[in-house]
């Protein structure tokens, strides 16, 4: 980007003189919106055609402003392109570039438009592509751990509520939990989609415009669903960019989720798994330690885009109708939460794919803390017709038993167990053993291998019909 002085002659006789320095730098945007160039050169040539349609522009004008605006999509896709901060945005640089390139018709092109309707037009077609871009990320997500959930459908671990042992689950199982979170995201995103897939452009600066224009022409040109309905609402909203980053702000915590998970997996207390060189880092000084830092950052970064969200609610919360300067604060936090986003999802599926978890230490430790005595429980409840709640007593007789002789559940004897309830016999020991207690949890959404293979291969299917 070039720091060349262009005086700013786009305001006509109301000035006499140019801004100060400083009132330049505080309201310059180009700096950061010239990443809207591309939806800005596709508005501009659906108005441009629609002006000529109906009639208010010439033809010919109409086709020197597209070849112009083609030759400027050439040329700043190539990096030639010189932006000037004099010349505040990338409208502006746009539609100067323009008038060196075509003269006299390139000021016909703003014609029933204002900068107000148009930035609102590209930055939903710019929120617009980039929400397809994080389903398709979300998607590969979904695919990767639904990959390593059939692997890992029966390799049992401990179940944590509290992060305390709870009751033993599957890899795959726990895998699985994050695809539903991934699909919740996809489809918040897909509603954020459908909501804003209205075009503002036509709106002008706040009331309309008395030109016979055709907004429903530019709207399908641009691959709009249909026009905004009220001029004033299309200028002044920035629902769409708060809702998706919304929807952003929650998958984010999503992978901040797992990346803490994977953080404590590969500690040496816990030994779950192991992340390769691909996504660790060494120490300085200590030469044994490989550290997390991809989960690390991940972990990190959902703050910025949560942060992101809190940051443009706040510039919303007092704007009166229509537009204000302030809505130029809209863009930074959008494009650097989705930037993120993305980023977090190929990183996190990365890791997903390079896990390598240690099927051994997760039994062993799905094994302690007494993690089966749900299941003596329920056995209490379905073969002595015992309440649960005196089931529930009975098992944390026999929990604090085993505890005060160090030994697991399944290692008292029997003649210890009826010490507590005399009708208990050998057929309880078939329920104590962690492979048994997850096979039996075959309902609905449950853990046992069977429906985690079902699940997982379920999601790889549909996650193939939607890539094609």
């Amino acid at each position: 980007m070039t720091n060349e002085k262009k005086s700013n002659t786009m305001w006509g006789g109301r000035f006499a003189a140019g801004p100060s320095a400083i009132m330049e730098e505080i309201n310059a945007s180009i700096g950061f919106d010239w990443r809207l160039y591309a939806q800005d050169i596709a508005g501009s040539k659906a108005h441009a055609e629609m002006l000529a349609a109906q009639g208010i522009i010439a033809a010919q004008d109409a086709e020197k402003i597209t070849r112009g605006l083609d030759t400027i999509l050439s040329e700043i896709a190539s990096g030639t392109f010189e932006f000037s901060p004099a010349l505040e945005d990338i409208h502006m640089n746009i539609e100067a570039r323009l008038k060196e390139l075509v003269g006299a018709p390139a000021g016909r092109l703003h014609t029933a438009r204002s900068r107000n309707d148009q930035v609102a037009t590209d930055l939903k077609l710019y929120v617009r592509d980039a929400i397809d871009a994080i389903d398709d990320a979300l998607r590969g997500f979904q695919a990767a751990l639904a990959e390593r959930a059939l692997e890992h459908a029966a390799s049992v671990m401990p179940g944590f509520t509290h992060l305390q042992s709870a009751q033993p689950v599957t890899f795959g199982h726990h895998l699985l939990a994050y695809v539903e979170m991934a699909a919740r995201d996809r489809s918040r995103f897909a509603d954020a989609r459908k909501r804003l897939n209205e075009c503002p452009l036509g709106s002008a600066a706040l009331a309309g415009t008395s030109f016979p224009i055709d907004r429903a022409a530019t709207a399908r040109a641009l691959g709009f669903d249909r026009p905004t309905a009220n001029s004033l609402d299309a200028v002044a909203d920035r629902d769409f960019a708060l809702e998706v980053l919304a929807a952003s702000a929650i998958a984010a915590t999503h992978l901040s989720r797992l990346a803490e998970e994977i953080v404590l997996w590969s500690t040496p207390q816990f030994g779950f798994a192991r992340l390769s060189d691909a996504f660790t880092t060494g120490s300085s000084i200590m030469p044994q330690k490989r550290n997390p830092d991809a989960a690390e950052l991940i972990r990190a970064k959902a703050g910025r885009i949560a942060g992101a969200f809190t940051g443009l609610i706040m510039v919303m919360k007092g704007l009166p109708l229509a537009y204000s300067k302030d809505m130029q604060e809209d863009k930074e936090p959008v494009f650097g939460a989705l930037d993120t986003l993305v980023l977090g999802l190929a990183a996190m599926t990365g890791m997903v794919r390079d896990l390598a978890p240690d099927t051994r230490a997760m039994r062993k430790a799905a094994g302690e803390g007494y993690s089966t005595a749900t299941d003596l429980a329920d056995w209490l409840v379905r073969v002595l017709a015992m309440p649960f709640r005196d089931a529930h007593h009975v098992t944390g007789q026999l929990v604090a038993r085993a505890e005060a002789g160090k030994v697991a559940l399944h290692r008292l004897t029997l003649a210890e167990m009826r010490e507590v309830e005399p009708r208990i016999n050998e057929e309880v020991f078939s329920v104590l053993s962690v492979d048994k207690s997850v096979k039996s949890r075959t309902s609905l959404g449950g853990t046992a291998p069977a429906n985690v293979r079902r699940a997982a291969r379920g999601w790889l299917k549909k996650l193939a019909r939607q890539a094609r």
